[in-house]
Protein backbone atom coordinates (compact mmCIF):
# COMPACT_ATOMS: atom_id res chain seq x y z
CA UNK A 1 0.00 0.00 0.00
CA UNK A 2 1.65 3.15 -1.04
CA UNK A 3 1.18 5.09 2.56
CA UNK A 4 0.77 8.71 1.13
CA UNK A 5 -2.39 8.11 -1.19
CA UNK A 6 -5.09 10.36 -0.39
CA UNK A 7 -8.10 8.60 1.03
CA UNK A 8 -10.67 7.44 -1.04
CA UNK A 9 -13.89 9.43 0.50
CA UNK A 10 -17.01 7.63 0.58
CA UNK A 11 -20.46 9.20 1.29
CA UNK A 12 -22.98 6.23 2.49
CA UNK A 13 -26.90 7.04 1.65
CA UNK A 14 -28.93 5.05 4.77
CA UNK A 15 -27.96 3.38 7.48
CA UNK A 16 -29.95 0.93 8.25
CA UNK A 17 -29.86 -2.89 8.86
CA UNK A 18 -26.97 -3.49 5.85
CA UNK A 19 -25.84 0.18 6.20
CA UNK A 20 -24.60 0.16 9.91
CA UNK A 21 -22.85 -3.34 8.73
CA UNK A 22 -21.21 -1.51 6.21
CA UNK A 23 -19.59 1.51 8.44
CA UNK A 24 -19.41 -1.41 11.35
CA UNK A 25 -16.78 -2.85 9.41
CA UNK A 26 -15.14 -0.28 7.42
CA UNK A 27 -14.65 1.32 10.88
CA UNK A 28 -13.39 -1.90 12.60
CA UNK A 29 -10.39 -3.13 10.14
CA UNK A 30 -9.40 -0.09 8.42
CA UNK A 31 -5.58 -1.38 8.01
CA UNK A 32 -7.05 -4.26 6.16
CA UNK A 33 -9.28 -2.96 3.44
CA UNK A 34 -6.56 -0.15 2.82
CA UNK A 35 -4.34 -2.96 2.30
CA UNK A 36 -6.44 -4.32 -0.18
CA UNK A 37 -7.25 -1.40 -2.34
CA UNK A 38 -3.98 0.16 -2.17
CA UNK A 39 -5.56 2.94 -0.19
CA UNK A 40 -7.57 4.13 2.74
CA UNK A 41 -11.23 4.53 2.53
CA UNK A 42 -12.51 7.37 4.36
CA UNK A 43 -16.32 7.89 5.17
CA UNK A 44 -16.71 11.28 4.84
CA UNK A 45 -20.79 11.57 5.63
CA UNK A 46 -23.96 8.75 6.14
CA UNK A 47 -26.77 10.44 5.23
CA UNK A 48 -30.30 9.62 7.42
CA UNK A 49 -33.41 10.81 7.35
CA UNK A 50 -33.86 10.92 11.55
CA UNK A 51 -30.45 11.34 13.12
CA UNK A 52 -31.57 10.66 16.39
CA UNK A 53 -32.30 7.30 15.41
CA UNK A 54 -28.39 6.34 14.60
CA UNK A 55 -26.51 6.81 18.02
CA UNK A 56 -23.91 4.33 16.74
CA UNK A 57 -23.04 6.56 14.06
CA UNK A 58 -20.56 9.27 14.88
CA UNK A 59 -21.94 12.73 15.03
CA UNK A 60 -19.63 14.62 12.81
CA UNK A 61 -20.51 11.82 10.18
CA UNK A 62 -24.27 12.05 10.48
CA UNK A 63 -26.40 14.61 7.87
CA UNK A 64 -30.45 14.79 6.12
CA UNK A 65 -29.02 16.58 3.41
CA UNK A 66 -27.86 13.53 1.02
CA UNK A 67 -27.99 15.77 -1.98
CA UNK A 68 -25.51 18.14 -0.86
CA UNK A 69 -22.93 15.07 0.86
CA UNK A 70 -23.90 13.54 -2.89
CA UNK A 71 -22.09 17.34 -4.33
CA UNK A 72 -19.49 17.31 -1.99
CA UNK A 73 -15.68 15.86 -2.01
CA UNK A 74 -16.30 12.31 -2.37
CA UNK A 75 -14.93 9.73 -4.34
CA UNK A 76 -17.84 6.92 -4.36
CA UNK A 77 -21.31 7.08 -3.47
CA UNK A 78 -22.56 3.82 -1.40
CA UNK A 79 -26.33 3.76 -1.96
CA UNK A 80 -28.64 1.94 0.54
CA UNK A 81 -31.94 3.60 0.56
CA UNK A 82 -33.52 1.34 -1.33
CA UNK A 83 -36.88 2.58 -3.43
CA UNK A 84 -36.93 4.64 -6.63
CA UNK A 85 -36.76 8.41 -5.47
CA UNK A 86 -34.68 9.86 -3.92
CA UNK A 87 -32.10 7.21 -4.93
CA UNK A 88 -32.44 7.49 -8.62
CA UNK A 89 -31.79 11.27 -8.65
CA UNK A 90 -28.64 11.06 -6.36
CA UNK A 91 -27.04 8.53 -8.15
CA UNK A 92 -27.30 10.07 -11.21
CA UNK A 93 -25.93 12.79 -9.69
CA UNK A 94 -23.21 11.02 -8.48
CA UNK A 95 -22.32 9.71 -11.78
CA UNK A 96 -22.84 12.39 -14.06
CA UNK A 97 -19.83 14.07 -11.90
CA UNK A 98 -17.59 11.71 -12.48
CA UNK A 99 -18.23 9.60 -9.00
CA UNK A 100 -18.24 6.15 -8.59
CA UNK A 101 -21.84 4.41 -7.28
CA UNK A 102 -22.30 0.96 -5.22
CA UNK A 103 -25.70 0.42 -4.86
CA UNK A 104 -27.94 -2.49 -3.50
CA UNK A 105 -31.11 -1.40 -5.10
CA UNK A 106 -32.47 -3.68 -6.87
CA UNK A 107 -36.23 -1.88 -7.97
CA UNK A 108 -33.96 0.79 -9.12
CA UNK A 109 -32.20 -1.09 -11.42
CA UNK A 110 -34.64 -3.17 -12.82
CA UNK A 111 -36.31 0.16 -14.10
CA UNK A 112 -33.65 2.59 -14.11
CA UNK A 113 -30.64 0.60 -15.08
CA UNK A 114 -30.48 1.73 -18.70
CA UNK A 115 -30.24 5.26 -17.51
CA UNK A 116 -27.60 4.89 -14.98
CA UNK A 117 -25.73 2.71 -16.91
CA UNK A 118 -25.91 5.44 -19.88
CA UNK A 119 -24.53 8.55 -17.07
CA UNK A 120 -21.87 5.93 -16.09
CA UNK A 121 -20.19 5.39 -19.59
CA UNK A 122 -20.66 9.56 -20.17
CA UNK A 123 -18.47 10.52 -17.30
CA UNK A 124 -16.44 7.03 -17.12
CA UNK A 125 -17.57 6.53 -13.52
CA UNK A 126 -18.51 2.93 -11.98
CA UNK A 127 -21.43 1.31 -11.04
CA UNK A 128 -21.41 -2.13 -8.45
CA UNK A 129 -24.68 -3.54 -7.65
CA UNK A 130 -23.55 -6.93 -6.27
CA UNK A 131 -25.93 -6.68 -3.15
CA UNK A 132 -28.76 -6.09 -5.41
CA UNK A 133 -29.67 -9.82 -6.12
CA UNK A 134 -28.94 -12.71 -3.55
CA UNK A 135 -27.42 -10.88 -0.68
CA UNK A 136 -24.05 -11.96 0.07
CA UNK A 137 -23.85 -14.68 -2.63
CA UNK A 138 -21.42 -13.66 -5.77
CA UNK A 139 -23.72 -13.99 -8.33
CA UNK A 140 -23.65 -10.97 -10.90
CA UNK A 141 -19.83 -10.61 -10.80
CA UNK A 142 -19.87 -14.15 -12.18
CA UNK A 143 -22.57 -13.13 -14.79
CA UNK A 144 -21.44 -9.85 -15.24
CA UNK A 145 -17.37 -10.76 -15.94
CA UNK A 146 -16.42 -14.54 -15.31
CA UNK A 147 -19.15 -15.81 -17.82
CA UNK A 148 -19.17 -12.89 -20.57
CA UNK A 149 -17.84 -15.56 -22.86
CA UNK A 150 -19.80 -18.01 -23.09
CA UNK A 151 -23.23 -18.35 -24.26
CA UNK A 152 -26.23 -18.70 -20.99
CA UNK A 153 -29.18 -20.54 -21.57
CA UNK A 154 -30.96 -20.36 -18.41
CA UNK A 155 -30.88 -18.82 -14.69
CA UNK A 156 -33.18 -20.28 -12.70
CA UNK A 157 -33.19 -19.77 -8.71
CA UNK A 158 -34.84 -19.24 -5.27
CA UNK A 159 -33.92 -15.26 -5.34
CA UNK A 160 -36.64 -14.14 -2.23
CA UNK A 161 -35.83 -15.79 1.57
CA UNK A 162 -39.13 -14.88 3.00
CA UNK A 163 -41.47 -17.15 0.73
CA UNK A 164 -39.01 -19.62 0.83
CA UNK A 165 -39.35 -19.80 4.12
CA UNK A 166 -43.14 -20.43 3.91
CA UNK A 167 -43.05 -22.75 1.23
CA UNK A 168 -40.66 -24.64 2.70
CA UNK A 169 -42.20 -24.75 6.06
CA UNK A 170 -45.53 -25.71 4.52
CA UNK A 171 -43.74 -28.57 2.81
CA UNK A 172 -42.46 -29.67 5.91
CA UNK A 173 -45.25 -29.16 8.53
CA UNK A 174 -48.19 -29.04 6.64
CA UNK A 175 -49.27 -25.69 7.84
CA UNK A 176 -51.39 -23.42 5.63
CA UNK A 177 -50.19 -19.84 3.90
CA UNK A 178 -51.72 -17.61 6.36
CA UNK A 179 -50.21 -19.45 9.41
CA UNK A 180 -46.94 -19.88 7.86
CA UNK A 181 -46.58 -16.05 6.70
CA UNK A 182 -47.52 -15.30 10.65
CA UNK A 183 -44.77 -17.82 11.62
CA UNK A 184 -42.09 -16.04 9.49
CA UNK A 185 -42.73 -12.44 10.75
CA UNK A 186 -42.79 -13.81 14.52
CA UNK A 187 -39.23 -15.11 13.43
CA UNK A 188 -38.40 -11.88 11.32
CA UNK A 189 -38.35 -13.56 8.13
CA UNK A 190 -41.26 -11.37 6.78
CA UNK A 191 -41.72 -7.57 6.79
CA UNK A 192 -44.93 -6.22 8.47
CA UNK A 193 -46.05 -5.59 4.85
CA UNK A 194 -44.51 -8.45 3.13
CA UNK A 195 -45.96 -7.13 -0.13
CA UNK A 196 -42.87 -6.89 -1.97
CA UNK A 197 -42.09 -10.53 -1.17
CA UNK A 198 -45.14 -12.86 -0.99
CA UNK A 199 -46.50 -11.37 -4.13
CA UNK A 200 -43.56 -11.54 -6.08
CA UNK A 201 -42.24 -7.80 -6.74
CA UNK A 202 -38.83 -8.18 -4.93
CA UNK A 203 -38.15 -11.90 -7.07
CA UNK A 204 -39.37 -10.13 -10.38
CA UNK A 205 -37.17 -7.07 -10.09
CA UNK A 206 -34.08 -9.22 -9.47
CA UNK A 207 -35.67 -11.25 -12.45
CA UNK A 208 -35.03 -8.36 -14.61
CA UNK A 209 -31.52 -7.65 -13.48
CA UNK A 210 -30.18 -11.47 -13.73
CA UNK A 211 -32.12 -11.34 -17.50
CA UNK A 212 -30.81 -8.61 -18.38
CA UNK A 213 -26.91 -9.62 -17.23
CA UNK A 214 -27.48 -13.36 -18.37
CA UNK A 215 -28.53 -12.00 -22.11
CA UNK A 216 -26.61 -9.11 -22.74
CA UNK A 217 -30.46 -7.44 -23.18
CA UNK A 218 -32.25 -4.54 -21.28
CA UNK A 219 -34.96 -6.25 -19.30
CA UNK A 220 -36.95 -4.32 -16.81
CA UNK A 221 -39.54 -5.32 -13.82
CA UNK A 222 -42.42 -4.79 -16.16
CA UNK A 223 -41.04 -7.12 -18.75
CA UNK A 224 -41.22 -10.03 -15.97
CA UNK A 225 -44.33 -12.32 -15.68
CA UNK A 226 -45.19 -12.26 -11.65
CA UNK A 227 -47.38 -14.29 -9.50
CA UNK A 228 -46.82 -14.89 -6.30
CA UNK A 229 -47.68 -17.82 -3.55
CA UNK A 230 -50.21 -16.57 -1.63
CA UNK A 231 -52.68 -18.67 -3.64
CA UNK A 232 -50.26 -22.29 -2.97
CA UNK A 233 -52.02 -24.77 -1.09
CA UNK A 234 -51.27 -27.06 1.30
CA UNK A 235 -52.64 -29.39 -1.38
CA UNK A 236 -50.70 -28.30 -3.57
CA UNK A 237 -47.92 -29.15 -1.59
CA UNK A 238 -49.33 -32.85 -0.93
CA UNK A 239 -49.82 -33.13 -4.41
CA UNK A 240 -46.16 -32.47 -5.24
CA UNK A 241 -45.16 -35.23 -2.63
CA UNK A 242 -47.18 -37.61 -4.46
CA UNK A 243 -45.07 -36.69 -7.32
CA UNK A 244 -41.57 -36.37 -5.54
CA UNK A 245 -42.01 -33.04 -6.10
CA UNK A 246 -41.71 -29.67 -4.19
CA UNK A 247 -42.86 -26.23 -4.51
CA UNK A 248 -40.64 -23.10 -4.75
CA UNK A 249 -40.97 -19.61 -6.23
CA UNK A 250 -38.67 -19.62 -8.52
CA UNK A 251 -36.68 -16.64 -10.84
CA UNK A 252 -36.86 -17.96 -14.15
CA UNK A 253 -34.86 -16.43 -16.99
CA UNK A 254 -34.18 -18.43 -20.14
CA UNK A 255 -33.05 -17.85 -24.10
CA UNK A 256 -35.86 -19.20 -25.94
CA UNK A 257 -35.16 -20.34 -29.61
CA UNK A 258 -37.95 -20.71 -31.86
CA UNK A 259 -38.12 -23.54 -34.92
CA UNK A 260 -36.72 -20.78 -37.41
CA UNK A 261 -34.11 -20.07 -35.81
CA UNK A 262 -34.72 -16.66 -33.61
CA UNK A 263 -33.83 -16.22 -30.53
CA UNK A 264 -35.94 -14.31 -27.59
CA UNK A 265 -35.97 -14.12 -23.76
CA UNK A 266 -38.20 -14.85 -21.11
CA UNK A 267 -38.62 -13.44 -17.36
CA UNK A 268 -40.72 -15.55 -15.00
CA UNK A 269 -41.59 -15.33 -11.26
CA UNK A 270 -44.29 -17.93 -10.04
CA UNK A 271 -44.72 -21.06 -7.61
CA UNK A 272 -43.59 -23.93 -9.75
CA UNK A 273 -43.29 -28.00 -9.07
CA UNK A 274 -39.65 -29.32 -9.38
CA UNK A 275 -38.04 -32.09 -8.46
CA UNK A 276 -36.84 -33.37 -5.14
CA UNK A 277 -34.09 -34.50 -6.86
CA UNK A 278 -33.19 -30.78 -8.13
CA UNK A 279 -30.39 -28.92 -6.36
CA UNK A 280 -33.19 -26.01 -5.69
CA UNK A 281 -35.28 -28.58 -3.74
CA UNK A 282 -33.22 -28.82 -0.95
CA UNK A 283 -32.82 -25.37 -0.49
CA UNK A 284 -34.19 -24.84 2.38
CA UNK A 285 -35.64 -21.52 5.00
CA UNK A 286 -34.70 -17.94 3.74
CA UNK A 287 -31.30 -19.43 2.16
CA UNK A 288 -31.38 -18.61 -1.49
CA UNK A 289 -29.79 -20.52 -4.63
CA UNK A 290 -29.35 -19.51 -8.50
CA UNK A 291 -29.20 -22.26 -10.99
CA UNK A 292 -27.00 -21.21 -13.96
CA UNK A 293 -27.18 -23.34 -17.45
CA UNK A 294 -24.32 -22.10 -19.74
CA UNK A 295 -23.27 -24.00 -23.00
CA UNK A 296 -19.08 -24.09 -22.28
CA UNK A 297 -19.54 -23.95 -18.18
CA UNK A 298 -22.35 -26.17 -18.07
CA UNK A 299 -24.38 -26.01 -14.75
CA UNK A 300 -23.43 -23.62 -11.98
CA UNK A 301 -25.25 -23.10 -9.07
CA UNK A 302 -25.21 -20.58 -6.20
CA UNK A 303 -26.19 -20.73 -2.89
CA UNK A 304 -26.05 -19.03 0.39
CA UNK A 305 -27.63 -16.15 2.48
CA UNK A 306 -30.24 -14.27 0.31
CA UNK A 307 -30.42 -11.29 2.69
CA UNK A 308 -29.18 -9.52 6.26
CA UNK A 309 -27.31 -6.93 7.55
CA UNK A 310 -24.16 -8.77 7.42
CA UNK A 311 -24.92 -11.20 4.20
CA UNK A 312 -25.44 -8.51 2.22
CA UNK A 313 -22.94 -5.55 3.89
CA UNK A 314 -20.16 -8.26 2.62
CA UNK A 315 -21.30 -7.98 -0.89
CA UNK A 316 -21.67 -4.01 -0.41
CA UNK A 317 -18.18 -3.88 0.56
CA UNK A 318 -16.97 -6.22 -1.91
CA UNK A 319 -18.04 -3.71 -4.31
CA UNK A 320 -16.68 -1.27 -2.75
CA UNK A 321 -13.29 -2.44 -2.58
CA UNK A 322 -13.47 -2.81 -6.50
CA UNK A 323 -14.42 0.63 -6.84
CA UNK A 324 -11.59 1.88 -4.80
CA UNK A 325 -9.01 -0.80 -6.67
CA UNK A 326 -10.10 0.82 -9.78
CA UNK A 327 -9.90 4.18 -8.67
CA UNK A 328 -6.26 3.77 -7.39
CA UNK A 329 -5.22 2.64 -10.64
CA UNK A 330 -7.10 4.80 -12.76
CA UNK A 331 -8.81 2.02 -14.15
CA UNK A 332 -12.67 1.21 -14.83
CA UNK A 333 -14.91 -2.10 -14.21
CA UNK A 334 -16.86 -3.77 -16.93
CA UNK A 335 -19.15 -1.44 -18.20
CA UNK A 336 -22.58 -2.54 -19.76
CA UNK A 337 -23.56 -5.39 -22.12
CA UNK A 338 -26.51 -4.56 -24.05
CA UNK A 339 -25.26 -5.58 -27.87
CA UNK A 340 -27.44 -8.42 -28.09
CA UNK A 341 -31.18 -6.38 -27.58
CA UNK A 342 -33.13 -9.65 -28.02
CA UNK A 343 -36.83 -9.10 -27.92
CA UNK A 344 -38.89 -10.24 -24.60
CA UNK A 345 -41.22 -12.75 -24.94
CA UNK A 346 -44.60 -12.45 -23.65
CA UNK A 347 -45.54 -15.06 -20.90
CA UNK A 348 -48.54 -16.12 -23.27
CA UNK A 349 -46.02 -17.50 -26.02
CA UNK A 350 -43.32 -18.86 -23.35
CA UNK A 351 -43.46 -22.48 -22.89
CA UNK A 352 -44.01 -24.74 -19.98
CA UNK A 353 -45.57 -27.35 -18.44
CA UNK A 354 -48.75 -27.67 -16.27
CA UNK A 355 -49.57 -29.65 -13.14
CA UNK A 356 -53.43 -29.70 -13.30
CA UNK A 357 -55.53 -31.13 -10.64
CA UNK A 358 -59.71 -31.53 -11.55
CA UNK A 359 -62.08 -32.81 -9.09
CA UNK A 360 -64.18 -34.79 -10.95
CA UNK A 361 -68.03 -36.56 -11.44
CA UNK A 362 -67.31 -40.22 -10.55
CA UNK A 363 -68.62 -41.72 -13.84
CA UNK A 364 -67.76 -43.27 -17.11
CA UNK A 365 -65.69 -41.05 -20.09
CA UNK A 366 -64.30 -38.30 -17.58
CA UNK A 367 -60.70 -38.82 -18.91
CA UNK A 368 -61.63 -38.96 -22.57
CA UNK A 369 -63.54 -35.74 -22.13
CA UNK A 370 -60.70 -34.42 -20.01
CA UNK A 371 -58.29 -35.69 -22.88
CA UNK A 372 -59.99 -34.28 -25.67
CA UNK A 373 -59.64 -30.61 -24.95
CA UNK A 374 -55.63 -31.09 -24.42
CA UNK A 375 -56.22 -32.66 -27.75
CA UNK A 376 -58.36 -29.90 -29.07
CA UNK A 377 -54.93 -27.01 -28.07
CA UNK A 378 -52.50 -29.34 -28.91
CA UNK A 379 -51.50 -29.99 -25.69
CA UNK A 380 -49.11 -33.16 -24.93
CA UNK A 381 -50.24 -35.19 -21.96
CA UNK A 382 -46.90 -36.74 -19.55
CA UNK A 383 -48.79 -38.13 -16.93
CA UNK A 384 -52.35 -38.89 -15.87
CA UNK A 385 -53.72 -39.90 -12.67
CA UNK A 386 -57.08 -40.77 -11.66
CA UNK A 387 -58.46 -41.30 -8.04
CA UNK A 388 -61.07 -41.68 -5.04
CA UNK A 389 -64.57 -42.45 -5.79
CA UNK A 390 -67.96 -40.67 -5.80
CA UNK A 391 -67.28 -37.31 -4.29
CA UNK A 392 -63.86 -37.92 -3.53
CA UNK A 393 -63.29 -38.42 -7.35
CA UNK A 394 -60.19 -36.06 -8.88
CA UNK A 395 -58.29 -36.37 -12.06
CA UNK A 396 -54.17 -35.32 -12.08
CA UNK A 397 -52.69 -34.41 -15.30
CA UNK A 398 -48.91 -32.92 -15.83
CA UNK A 399 -48.56 -31.69 -19.53
CA UNK A 400 -45.42 -31.99 -21.97
CA UNK A 401 -44.31 -28.73 -22.36
CA UNK A 402 -46.52 -26.16 -24.52
CA UNK A 403 -46.97 -22.18 -25.03
CA UNK A 404 -48.35 -21.09 -21.49
CA UNK A 405 -51.27 -19.50 -23.40
CA UNK A 406 -52.33 -22.79 -24.96
CA UNK A 407 -52.27 -24.48 -21.30
CA UNK A 408 -54.29 -21.81 -19.95
CA UNK A 409 -56.94 -21.78 -22.85
CA UNK A 410 -56.98 -25.55 -22.49
CA UNK A 411 -57.77 -25.06 -18.57
CA UNK A 412 -60.71 -22.82 -19.36
CA UNK A 413 -62.23 -24.86 -21.23
CA UNK A 414 -62.05 -27.68 -19.19
CA UNK A 415 -63.38 -25.91 -16.51
CA UNK A 416 -66.26 -25.31 -18.50
CA UNK A 417 -67.11 -29.49 -18.67
CA UNK A 418 -69.90 -31.03 -17.25
CA UNK A 419 -67.80 -33.82 -15.90
CA UNK A 420 -65.50 -31.22 -13.85
CA UNK A 421 -66.61 -29.65 -10.81
CA UNK A 422 -64.01 -27.92 -10.30
CA UNK A 423 -60.33 -27.23 -10.60
CA UNK A 424 -58.52 -27.40 -7.42
CA UNK A 425 -55.29 -25.98 -8.76
CA UNK A 426 -52.78 -25.01 -11.43
CA UNK A 427 -49.38 -25.31 -11.00
CA UNK A 428 -46.09 -24.91 -13.70
CA UNK A 429 -43.22 -27.67 -13.64
CA UNK A 430 -39.90 -26.79 -13.80
CA UNK A 431 -36.65 -28.62 -13.49
CA UNK A 432 -37.12 -31.91 -15.40
CA UNK A 433 -37.40 -33.04 -19.00
CA UNK A 434 -40.13 -32.15 -20.69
Amino acid sequence: MNQDREPIRVALLGCGTVGTEVLRLLSDQPDEFAARTGAPMLVTGVAVRRPHKHPEVPEHLLTTDAQALVEGDVDVVVELIGGIEPARSLLLTALRSGKSVVTANKALLAEHGSELYAAADASGADIYFEAAVAGAIPLLRPLRESLAGDRINRVMGIVNGTTNFILSAMDSTGAGYAETLDEAGRLGYAEADPTADVDGFDAAAKAAILASLAFHTRVTASDVHREGISAVTPGDLAAARTLDRTVKLLAICERVVDEDGSESVSARVHPAMIPRSHPLAGVGDAFNAVFVEAEAAGQLMFYGQGAGGAPTASAVLGDLVAVARNLVVAGKGPRESAHAQLPVRDMGQTPTRYHISLDVADKPGVLSQVASMFNEHDVSISVVRQQGRGEEASLVVVTHTAADAALRSTVDKIAQLPVVREVVSVMRVEGEPS
